[in-house]
Protein backbone atom coordinates (compact mmCIF):
# COMPACT_ATOMS: atom_id res chain seq x y z
CA UNK A 1 0.00 0.00 0.00
CA UNK A 2 1.04 3.53 -0.78
CA UNK A 3 -0.75 5.92 0.56
CA UNK A 4 -0.45 9.44 -0.98
CA UNK A 5 -1.85 12.74 0.64
CA UNK A 6 -2.83 16.20 -0.86
CA UNK A 7 -1.22 19.23 0.79
CA UNK A 8 -1.52 19.08 4.76
CA UNK A 9 -3.68 22.10 6.64
CA UNK A 10 -2.58 23.66 9.80
CA UNK A 11 -3.61 25.41 12.58
CA UNK A 12 -1.81 26.63 15.66
CA UNK A 13 -3.92 29.42 17.36
CA UNK A 14 -3.21 31.34 20.91
CA UNK A 15 -7.16 31.38 21.29
CA UNK A 16 -8.20 33.66 24.03
CA UNK A 17 -5.52 32.91 25.53
CA UNK A 18 -1.92 35.35 26.68
CA UNK A 19 0.39 32.15 25.69
CA UNK A 20 0.44 29.76 22.95
CA UNK A 21 1.48 26.18 24.82
CA UNK A 22 0.40 24.24 21.65
CA UNK A 23 3.28 22.53 19.44
CA UNK A 24 2.40 21.15 15.82
CA UNK A 25 5.05 19.06 14.13
CA UNK A 26 5.62 20.04 11.18
CA UNK A 27 5.89 23.07 12.27
CA UNK A 28 2.91 25.45 10.59
CA UNK A 29 3.47 26.46 6.87
CA UNK A 30 5.99 23.62 6.23
CA UNK A 31 4.25 20.34 5.58
CA UNK A 32 3.90 19.16 2.46
CA UNK A 33 2.82 16.12 0.49
CA UNK A 34 5.95 14.25 0.94
CA UNK A 35 5.00 14.10 5.00
CA UNK A 36 4.27 10.82 6.96
CA UNK A 37 3.99 11.71 9.96
CA UNK A 38 2.23 14.57 12.37
CA UNK A 39 1.87 15.53 15.63
CA UNK A 40 -0.36 17.81 17.85
CA UNK A 41 0.81 18.74 21.64
CA UNK A 42 -0.84 20.53 24.30
CA UNK A 43 2.09 21.60 26.77
CA UNK A 44 0.23 22.23 30.77
CA UNK A 45 2.42 24.05 33.54
CA UNK A 46 2.07 27.84 33.08
CA UNK A 47 4.11 30.08 31.18
CA UNK A 48 7.45 29.41 29.44
CA UNK A 49 6.58 26.25 31.15
CA UNK A 50 3.91 23.90 28.96
CA UNK A 51 4.90 25.63 25.45
CA UNK A 52 8.90 23.99 26.54
CA UNK A 53 7.02 20.51 27.01
CA UNK A 54 4.94 20.64 23.89
CA UNK A 55 7.66 21.66 21.71
CA UNK A 56 9.87 19.53 23.03
CA UNK A 57 8.18 16.43 22.30
CA UNK A 58 7.48 17.35 18.75
CA UNK A 59 11.31 18.40 17.96
CA UNK A 60 12.13 14.54 19.49
CA UNK A 61 9.93 13.37 17.76
CA UNK A 62 10.77 15.01 14.18
CA UNK A 63 14.36 14.54 15.13
CA UNK A 64 14.03 10.82 15.76
CA UNK A 65 11.24 9.94 12.68
CA UNK A 66 13.08 12.24 10.61
CA UNK A 67 15.94 9.79 9.06
CA UNK A 68 13.99 6.94 9.30
CA UNK A 69 12.75 5.42 6.34
CA UNK A 70 9.01 4.81 5.59
CA UNK A 71 9.31 0.84 5.36
CA UNK A 72 11.31 0.79 8.65
CA UNK A 73 8.69 2.57 10.72
CA UNK A 74 6.41 -0.01 13.10
CA UNK A 75 5.45 -0.16 16.90
CA UNK A 76 9.07 -0.62 17.80
CA UNK A 77 10.47 2.55 15.89
CA UNK A 78 7.60 4.36 17.98
CA UNK A 79 8.44 3.58 21.10
CA UNK A 80 11.91 4.18 20.77
CA UNK A 81 11.08 7.80 19.70
CA UNK A 82 8.97 7.71 22.44
CA UNK A 83 11.42 7.18 24.70
CA UNK A 84 13.75 9.53 23.18
CA UNK A 85 10.92 12.15 23.86
CA UNK A 86 10.86 11.02 27.03
CA UNK A 87 14.68 11.67 27.76
CA UNK A 88 15.05 15.12 26.48
CA UNK A 89 11.44 15.79 28.50
CA UNK A 90 13.48 14.72 31.53
CA UNK A 91 16.64 16.83 30.60
CA UNK A 92 14.29 19.97 30.37
CA UNK A 93 12.45 19.82 33.83
CA UNK A 94 13.04 22.41 36.23
CA UNK A 95 13.09 21.51 39.76
CA UNK A 96 12.35 25.07 41.05
CA UNK A 97 9.41 25.28 39.16
CA UNK A 98 6.56 24.01 41.58
CA UNK A 99 3.89 23.09 38.90
CA UNK A 100 5.61 20.34 36.85
CA UNK A 101 5.31 20.68 33.07
CA UNK A 102 3.46 17.95 31.27
CA UNK A 103 2.32 17.84 27.30
CA UNK A 104 -0.30 15.54 25.52
CA UNK A 105 0.19 13.82 22.11
CA UNK A 106 -1.45 13.12 19.45
CA UNK A 107 0.25 11.42 16.85
CA UNK A 108 -0.46 10.04 13.26
CA UNK A 109 2.00 8.09 11.29
CA UNK A 110 0.75 7.18 7.23
CA UNK A 111 3.24 3.89 5.60
CA UNK A 112 2.76 1.23 3.60
CA UNK A 113 0.87 -0.37 6.11
CA UNK A 114 -1.76 1.98 6.85
CA UNK A 115 -2.34 4.67 9.86
CA UNK A 116 -0.47 4.38 13.60
CA UNK A 117 -2.13 6.47 15.52
CA UNK A 118 -1.38 7.31 19.32
CA UNK A 119 -2.58 9.36 21.69
CA UNK A 120 -1.77 10.42 25.57
CA UNK A 121 -4.02 13.34 27.21
CA UNK A 122 -7.18 14.97 25.73
CA UNK A 123 -5.50 16.02 22.47
CA UNK A 124 -8.06 13.73 19.55
CA UNK A 125 -7.04 12.28 16.66
CA UNK A 126 -10.00 11.35 13.89
CA UNK A 127 -10.34 9.35 11.12
CA UNK A 128 -12.86 10.49 9.26
CA UNK A 129 -14.65 9.13 5.77
CA UNK A 130 -17.11 10.09 3.15
CA UNK A 131 -18.85 13.41 1.40
CA UNK A 132 -22.43 14.47 1.76
CA UNK A 133 -24.74 12.35 3.88
CA UNK A 134 -21.91 9.57 4.19
CA UNK A 135 -19.80 11.36 6.15
CA UNK A 136 -18.77 9.55 9.16
CA UNK A 137 -16.31 9.47 11.87
CA UNK A 138 -14.49 5.60 11.71
CA UNK A 139 -12.23 6.20 14.58
CA UNK A 140 -12.32 8.66 17.61
CA UNK A 141 -9.82 8.68 19.93
CA UNK A 142 -11.11 8.43 23.71
CA UNK A 143 -9.76 11.58 25.96
CA UNK A 144 -7.47 10.16 28.73
CA UNK A 145 -9.37 12.42 31.03
CA UNK A 146 -11.56 12.09 34.21
CA UNK A 147 -14.90 13.31 32.82
CA UNK A 148 -14.17 11.03 29.69
CA UNK A 149 -13.82 8.33 32.41
CA UNK A 150 -17.06 9.36 34.45
CA UNK A 151 -18.83 9.34 30.81
CA UNK A 152 -17.75 6.18 29.65
CA UNK A 153 -18.76 4.47 33.00
CA UNK A 154 -22.14 6.01 32.42
CA UNK A 155 -22.17 8.27 35.72
CA UNK A 156 -22.39 11.55 33.79
CA UNK A 157 -24.45 11.90 30.72
CA UNK A 158 -22.77 14.31 27.73
CA UNK A 159 -24.26 17.31 28.42
CA UNK A 160 -23.30 17.13 32.73
CA UNK A 161 -19.40 16.16 30.55
CA UNK A 162 -19.30 19.82 28.89
CA UNK A 163 -20.00 21.86 31.70
CA UNK A 164 -18.12 19.64 34.37
CA UNK A 165 -16.06 21.61 36.64
CA UNK A 166 -13.57 18.94 36.48
CA UNK A 167 -13.61 18.31 32.55
CA UNK A 168 -9.64 19.62 32.54
CA UNK A 169 -8.43 17.22 34.33
CA UNK A 170 -6.00 14.94 32.60
CA UNK A 171 -5.32 11.23 33.77
CA UNK A 172 -2.74 10.55 31.20
CA UNK A 173 0.47 13.03 30.57
CA UNK A 174 3.58 13.13 29.54
CA UNK A 175 5.94 14.60 31.97
CA UNK A 176 9.40 14.37 32.74
CA UNK A 177 11.28 12.54 35.42
CA UNK A 178 7.81 10.16 36.42
CA UNK A 179 8.54 7.24 37.78
CA UNK A 180 5.70 5.77 35.54
CA UNK A 181 5.81 7.52 32.55
CA UNK A 182 2.70 8.30 30.57
CA UNK A 183 2.25 5.81 28.51
CA UNK A 184 0.19 6.19 24.68
CA UNK A 185 -3.66 4.65 23.54
CA UNK A 186 -2.07 2.99 19.90
CA UNK A 187 -4.16 1.95 17.25
CA UNK A 188 -3.29 0.47 13.68
CA UNK A 189 -5.24 0.46 10.43
CA UNK A 190 -4.80 -1.09 6.79
CA UNK A 191 -8.27 0.50 6.36
CA UNK A 192 -7.24 3.63 4.52
CA UNK A 193 -9.02 4.89 1.19
CA UNK A 194 -8.72 7.59 -0.84
CA UNK A 195 -10.91 10.97 0.11
CA UNK A 196 -10.47 9.66 4.11
CA UNK A 197 -9.66 12.40 6.20
CA UNK A 198 -7.49 12.57 9.62
CA UNK A 199 -7.98 15.13 12.18
CA UNK A 200 -5.55 15.97 14.77
CA UNK A 201 -6.18 18.81 17.27
CA UNK A 202 -5.56 19.93 21.09
CA UNK A 203 -8.84 20.28 23.77
CA UNK A 204 -9.31 23.85 22.68
CA UNK A 205 -10.55 22.89 19.30
CA UNK A 206 -13.86 20.34 20.50
CA UNK A 207 -14.66 23.74 22.80
CA UNK A 208 -16.48 24.85 19.62
CA UNK A 209 -16.31 22.03 17.06
CA UNK A 210 -18.39 19.31 17.98
CA UNK A 211 -18.07 16.07 16.16
CA UNK A 212 -21.35 16.74 14.18
CA UNK A 213 -19.69 19.90 12.91
CA UNK A 214 -16.60 18.16 12.18
CA UNK A 215 -18.47 15.80 10.10
CA UNK A 216 -20.44 18.84 8.69
CA UNK A 217 -17.25 20.17 7.33
CA UNK A 218 -15.70 16.92 5.98
CA UNK A 219 -18.80 16.01 4.07
CA UNK A 220 -18.94 19.73 2.39
CA UNK A 221 -17.69 19.37 -1.22
CA UNK A 222 -14.44 21.73 -0.43
CA UNK A 223 -10.69 21.41 -0.60
CA UNK A 224 -8.90 20.88 2.53
CA UNK A 225 -7.44 24.44 2.44
CA UNK A 226 -11.44 25.21 2.68
CA UNK A 227 -12.06 23.14 4.94
CA UNK A 228 -9.69 23.76 7.46
CA UNK A 229 -10.79 27.61 6.70
CA UNK A 230 -14.11 26.45 8.18
CA UNK A 231 -12.89 25.00 11.32
CA UNK A 232 -10.98 28.05 12.06
CA UNK A 233 -13.72 30.12 11.35
CA UNK A 234 -16.04 28.26 13.61
CA UNK A 235 -13.15 28.51 16.98
CA UNK A 236 -11.51 31.90 16.17
CA UNK A 237 -13.03 34.79 18.73
CA UNK A 238 -14.92 32.02 20.90
CA UNK A 239 -12.37 29.16 21.32
CA UNK A 240 -11.26 30.34 25.38
CA UNK A 241 -7.63 27.60 25.26
CA UNK A 242 -5.12 27.65 22.50
CA UNK A 243 -6.76 25.56 19.45
CA UNK A 244 -4.08 23.86 17.21
CA UNK A 245 -4.50 21.08 14.63
CA UNK A 246 -3.73 19.35 11.16
CA UNK A 247 -6.39 17.75 8.52
CA UNK A 248 -4.74 15.78 6.42
CA UNK A 249 -6.17 14.05 3.48
CA UNK A 250 -5.35 11.17 1.78
CA UNK A 251 -5.33 11.42 -2.39
CA UNK A 252 -5.09 8.50 -3.57
CA UNK A 253 -4.00 4.38 -2.31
Amino acid sequence: MKINIDQPCALNEIGERTNQEDSIYPPKGTANTDNRFFIVCDGMGGHENGEVASKSVCDSFGDFLGSIKEEDFNRETFNRALEHAYRELNSKDNPSISKKMGTTLTFLYLSHKGAFMAHIGDSRIYHLRGTGSTATILYKSQDHSLVNELLLAGIITPDEAATHPKRNIITNVMQPNQKNPGQPTIVETDDVQANDYFFLCSDGTPEQLSDEKLIAVIAANDDTESKMNVILNICEGKTRDNFSAYLIRVAEI
